[in-house]
């Protein structure tokens, strides 16, 4: 059976105390309650290990914004996902339409370091959507089903079961915009069909569908009431407690 989670992206976002304030009152308020998703926060790599240790992780799931598509070596700034690994978080977020745009990062790179993230034991988050343009023009299918296939097409189902998807369309990334709950839910059967397609009806039903662009308290429980929506990937209502707290008891 497929999880539903809710899944905060800081992004660049809180220095290191910050983020642990932050952590820590997330975990306190999760603590005598049953929520009916998972919940994981995705921080920057200099917090990881500190947000590990400030949080209940049979509670809240701890995943890196990226990682390197090297295992290791002399490649000055970066991070592997073994050592992403090593501070004890389990997911990392693969192929943002932020990585994409600006640090210009292609289908093959993606490929490399979802590879990674599965032998280092990670959870890949992994992110696809359109533009506004390609919406406009109608070929937002055409685009998310070549993201998927371009980049995780050639593992196999055994491994292709360990991904969680994010659908995100890009125009309505932080702009206050949201795709509207049935334009969601077209989206997200239309990728779940895709993976029918290639891998069968089990893989694709055990598939977690999230969705993101704008996902707030006042809209979630209508996304989420959707079959094909398993959940959020969440960016600014993340950032604090009073504003994730109702997203994640949508469920």
């Amino acid at each position: 059976m497929r999880k539903n989670i809710v899944a905060g992206n800081w992004k660049m976002n809180l220095n290191l105390q910050e983020g642990v304030a932050l952590a820590t009152a997330l975990n306190e308020a999760l603590k005598d309650k049953t929520v009916n998703c998972d919940v994981v926060i995705g921080t920057p790599f200099i917090h990881l290990a500190s947000v590990v240790n400030a949080v209940d992780t049979t509670k809240i799931g701890v995943a890196a914004q990226n990682c390197a598509d090297k295992a290791s070596g002399a490649y000055t700034g970066e991070i592997a996902a073994s050592m992403i690994a090593s501070t004890g978080a389990t997911y990392v977020i693969l192929g943002h339409s932020e990585r994409r745009a600006y640090y210009h990062e292609t289908a093959e790179i993606l490929k490399e370091k979802v590879l990674l993230a599965l032998a280092n034991g990670l959870t890949p988050i992994f992110c696809i959507g359109e533009v506004l343009e390609e919406r406009e023009a109608e070929k937002h299918f055409e685009v998310v089903k070549s993201q998927i296939e371009s980049s995780l097409f050639d593992l196999s189902a055994e491994d292709f079961g360990k991904i969680v998807l994010a659908y995100e369309p890009v125009w309505a990334i932080g702009t206050g915009k949201t795709a509207t709950a049935a334009q969601a839910q077209e989206m997200h059967a239309f990728i779940r069909e895709t993976l029918v397609a290639k891998y069968g009806k089990d893989v694709a039903d055990n598939t977690s569908i999230l969705y993101g662009g704008s996902c707030n308290a006042s809209n979630a429980k209508e996304l989420f009431s959707n079959p094909d929506v398993d959940g959020g990937l969440i960016g600014g209502a993340s950032l604090g407690v009073d504003k994730f707290m109702p997203i994640i008891e949508a469920f």
